[in-house]
């Protein structure tokens, strides 16, 4: 479905922002199209403490959502079908798209395995025209749902995106996937976003909502009503941010690289999570897919990245260098796991997790005389053997990453 906002202005910037929708779960059913229109999650076991990593839109219905317990998934919907990972498939498909993409334009910020910018500016045909295009290739050839935002920044491109999901979602009432086209003509940016509820808007979380809203402010619109000096004289550099950002600024270009650099997963939570065990568990699963990705692309890095976003929007990373390259998941996690350690006090929300590998070294490089097992890292705690692991990876991409799990949990 398409949503269009009337404009006349010539758009001096062409930018989109693609959401796979749902994209784990659109990927299992093309694996198993016997899942169609049921409550499924994918994740790990209720009694093995799983995570859910994803759900489908009929799951949605019940309650559940990524990050949470399933125990939790269970309870809130008793007929919910657990499906594993099946992390290959999704990296498949993902490059598949991304591909796609660059074929289009050379200008792709890859955001994550199923999100990205696409400047498309030097292209002749219309905005619109070309996020049509782009869905129904999505649609067509790789059959997979996918929404899209359109505006002359990505700033406001992500928020359409994220607008017409919710529109489409409210007005079909039905448990399918969004598949929905918001576009944002030029000039009408601050207009589209004035009635949005503050809390839209990039860098407003929950505590700077609610200091928003002991002024008065409520809406992007009311921002816009504030001076600029009396937002800085409140928040800061930050209040410079708000005020442009409510007005639908945003020259940030879109980044994009010819090789790769680094080698990350992420996850944002549908509500943000303070629980100590819960982070601790999907960091792991995302050390455990950055570790296959590294294998899959025969590439081992030394220096391992903990990003984090707080409920306010404020996003920090902190990096550690182990002392020999690795592709293990054990050694990423435990570094990753450190650094969360030593970064969060275990109070503050956090509203997105993810964790990176970078300074490559093809898997073929002979190890240096003197060079030893990572810092941090006990014998007791050695991954698998290449070969085991190589297998593992195999049996994984088969049959789900629940197929073979270390013990019952790692403890940190």
């Amino acid at each position: 479905m398409t949503i269009r906002l009337t404009g006349d202005l010539a758009m001096p910037r062409k930018i989109l922002h693609l959401d796979l929708d749902a994209f784990f779960c659109s990927v299992e059913e093309l694996r198993d199209p016997s899942l169609r229109g049921k409550a499924f999650a994918v994740g790990g076991e209720p009694d093995k403490r799983g995570v859910v990593a994803s759900c489908s839109y009929p799951a949605r219905r019940h309650g559940v959502h990524s990050a949470m317990p399933m125990r939790e998934a269970v309870r809130r919907c008793p007929g919910l079908l657990i499906v594993p990972h099946h992390r290959s498939a999704y990296s498949d498909a993902s490059r598949q798209v991304m591909a796609y993409l660059r074929s289009l334009t050379p200008l792709v910020e890859q955001l994550s395995i199923d999100e990205a910018f696409l400047d498309v500016t030097a292209l002749p045909q219309e905005a619109e025209t070309l996020a049509r295009q782009v869905q129904q290739r999505i649609n067509g050839e790789f059959h997979l749902p996918c929404s899209l935002g359109v505006a002359s920044n990505k700033l406001v491109a992500k928020i359409a995106n994220n607008i017409g999901k919710d529109t489409v979602k409210a007005d079909a009432g039905t448990d399918n996937p969004p598949n929905a086209i918001l576009v944002v003509p030029p000039g009408e940016e601050a207009a589209f976003l004035a009635p949005l509820p503050a809390r839209q808007l990039w860098g407003v979380g929950p505590k700077t909502a609610e200091r928003l809203g002991e002024i008065g402010i409520h809406t992007i619109g009311d921002l816009v009503t504030r001076p600029e000096i009396e937002l800085v004289q409140r928040f800061g550099k930050h209040g410079y941010d708000l005020a442009r950002h409510a007005r639908g600024l945003d020259d940030r270009p879109v980044e994009s690289e010819s090789e790769t650099k680094s080698i990350s997963r992420e996850t944002t939570f549908e509500r943000d999570v303070n629980d100590h065990e819960l982070l601790r568990r999907m960091l792991l699963e995302l050390c455990e897919g950055v570790g296959q990705q590294l294998r899959h692309e025969e590439l081992r890095g030394s220096t391992v990245k903990l990003k984090l976003r707080w409920s306010d929007f404020t996003t920090l990373t902190r990096q550690t260098t182990l002392k020999a390259r690795t592709d293990q998941d054990i050694d990423v996690y435990q570094a990753a796991l450190a650094l969360l350690q030593k970064t969060w006090n275990g109070k503050r929300a956090i509203r997105l997790i993810g964790v990176g590998v970078s300074n490559f070294a093809p898997v073929t490089q002979q190890l240096e005389l003197w060079d030893g097992a990572p810092e941090n890292v006990s014998p007791k705690n050695v991954a698998e053997p290449p070969p085991l692991k190589n297998a593992l990876d195999n049996l994984r991409g088969r049959y789900g990453d629940q197929i073979v799990r270390r013990g019952r949990d790692v403890k940190g």
